[in-house]
C-alpha cells in the first residue's frame, strides 16, 4: 500500500482561504487506505516530519491568480531553509525533510485551487466553490492511483 500525505492549508475565515482545508475534509472523509490527512493555518518547518515514511505528498491550497479552477505542479525542493522561517512553501518543506533526515524527501505535489476573495468573516465565493469541486474530483483521481510517473503525467502547469 502506498503511503500518502496530504497538507491542507488556509484559513476559513479568510474567504476563499478555506478551500484547503475544505478540500481536506472532504478527501478525508473518505477514508482512503493508506492516506493521511494533515491540516494547519499554514505550513511550518515541523511538517518536514510528517513526511516520514511516506510515498508521495500532497499539498493542498488556494490561490490568487492560479489558472482556473486549478492549477497541479510538482513542488520541488528548496534547499536553502532557515530553521526560523515562520509560514513557508511544500517545496521549502522537502528541503527541511533532506537537512532533517539526510536523504530525499518523497515525490510531492501541489494541488492549488483558485480563489478570489480573501476578507477576514466571509463566505467562500460561488466561484471558489465550483473550483473546489473541479479539484475534488481531480484530487480522488489522484489518490485513486498513487504512482508518481501518473501524477506526473497529470500536471497542469510546470509551477506557480
Amino acid at each position: 500500500m502506498t503511503a500518502i500525505a496530504v497538507f491542507g492549508y488556509g484559513n476559513e475565515s479568510r474567504g476563499d482561504d478555506a478551500i484547503g482545508p475544505r478540500l481536506l475534509h472532504a478527501l478525508d472523509a473518505l477514508a482512503l487506505p493508506g492516506v493521511e490527512c494533515i491540516e494547519d493555518f499554514q505550513l511550518q518547518i515541523e511538517h518536514a516530519l510528517d513526511l516520514e515514511g511516506r510515498d508521495l505528498a500532497l499539498f493542498l491550497d488556494a490561490g490568487e491568480g492560479t489558472p482556473e479552477p486549478f492549477a497541479f505542479y510538482e513542488a520541488k525542493e528548496m534547499r536553502n531553509i532557515t530553521s526560523s522561517s515562520h509560514a513557508i512553501l511544500p517545496g521549502s518543506v522537502l528541503g527541511v525533510y533532506r537537512q532533517v533526515r539526510g536523504a530525499a524527501p518523497p515525490p510531492a505535489f501541489v494541488l492549488c485551487v483558485r480563489g478570489e476573495q480573501w476578507q477576514l468573516g466571509t463566505d467562500m465565493g460561488a466561484r471558489a466553490q465550483a473550483n473546489l469541486a473541479a479539484a475534488l474530483d481531480f484530487a480522488k483521481g489522484l489518490l485513486a492511483e498513487p504512482d508518481v510517473t501518473l501524477w506526473r503525467a497529470r500536471t497542469t502547469v510546470e509551477s506557480l
